[in-house]
């Protein structure tokens, strides 16, 4: 859980207590992240967080705000365990969060996600829900053009995520980055079709998905993911235009198309299937089989190397002659 100046302690402190007091399977380690100054009233929020957690509590502190993605690879160097699950500073996890999704990482799922719902002035007042794909298949089609996953949903392997690089630097993109990435590695990957977080739009929400920063951000994702290899010259420029003008366009407009087309898709996708919202866990899980598979799938020959590892890496076999 990462928390920075713009943050407001009362949210904070429900998020803080609604993962940790009221989970029914209570975390081992907590690791917050202070990402640079906060004001007073936020500090003295978290030193009363800290001291009356029931569990061990990690705290780092940044000195500088370095943003989500490099707040979150810190916080990830200071867990002590390779189940971690994330946590937005403003949002509400539902107490049986945890029981759901840790035993699918246990049962040898790398990346599980959930469904959630949008709630404005308090978790009564819910004004969407966003029920992300839940078949392995399903899930890498749709991450060529939209991110699979709900970030503040996600319970994954340390493991996974360090050895694509991490979160990286990529503002406002990060998340959806690393998952393209995790797939691309051969990462098994699952959403439960359930809602299990109250997530927090309030005012702005919508606004927040357009502009200017969010489009740098966007072309800059689909220039990644296109010199990865993820998509093709022909998906970089559908994309392009598809995520490129949607920011671009006002909010009046923005709002409606994200709850009617990109919000719901997961629900349709999974009703096609004949998924259930709330499947029984066995039906979730990786089988045996397809966890064996998937081992093989990921030999050392055709596993996926991020880019700056794949240039040191030949930096190293340029120069071995000489070393």
């Amino acid at each position: 859980m990462t928390v920075y100046g713009g943050d407001r302690e009362e949210y904070v402190r429900d998020a803080f207590r609604s993962s940790v007091h009221d989970q029914t399977l209570r975390p081992d380690q907590v690791v917050l992240v202070q990402d640079g100054p906060v004001s007073p009233e936020l500090e003295f929020c978290l030193r009363g967080l800290i001291a009356e957690s029931p569990v061990e509590v990690t705290f780092v502190q940044l000195r500088h705000n370095r943003g989500l993605g490099p707040a979150l690879d810190a916080g990830l160097q200071a867990s002590r365990f390779d189940i971690v699950a994330r946590m937005d500073a403003d949002d509400v996890a539902m107490p049986h969060r945890f029981q759901r999704q840790v035993p699918l990482v246990r049962d040898g799922a790398d990346l599980v996600g959930a469904g959630l719902l949008e709630f404005g002035t308090d978790i009564d007042d819910v004004v969407g829900r966003r029920i992300p794909p839940s078949d392995p298949c399903d899930i890498a089609r749709y991450s060529r053009l939209h991110d699979p996953f709900n970030h503040p949903t996600v319970v994954y392997r340390r493991s996974a995520v360090v050895a694509v690089g991490g979160y990286g630097d990529l503002p406002l993109m990060e998340d959806y980055w690393l998952f393209v990435r995790m797939i691309a590695n051969g990462a098994r990957v699952v959403n439960i079709p359930e809602p299990l977080v109250y997530y927090r739009v309030g005012d702005g929400a919508y606004e927040r998905r357009g502009g200017r920063d969010l489009l740098r951000s966007e072309l800059r994702l689909q220039r990644e993911m296109y010199r990865e290899g993820f998509i093709s010259r022909l998906q970089y420029w559908r994309n392009v235009a598809i995520r490129g003008g949607y920011r671009l366009t006002p909010t009046l407009i923005r709002r409606p198309v994200y709850r009617m087309l990109v919000a719901p898709y997961g629900a349709r996708r999974n009703r096609d299937r004949g998924v259930p919202e709330a499947p029984p866990a066995q039906q979730q899980a990786p089988s045996a089989a397809r966890r064996s598979q998937g081992a093989a799938g990921r030999s050392k020959s055709s596993r996926y190397v991020p880019r700056h590892a794949r240039d040191r890496r030949d930096a190293v076999a340029g120069g071995g002659s000489e070393g």
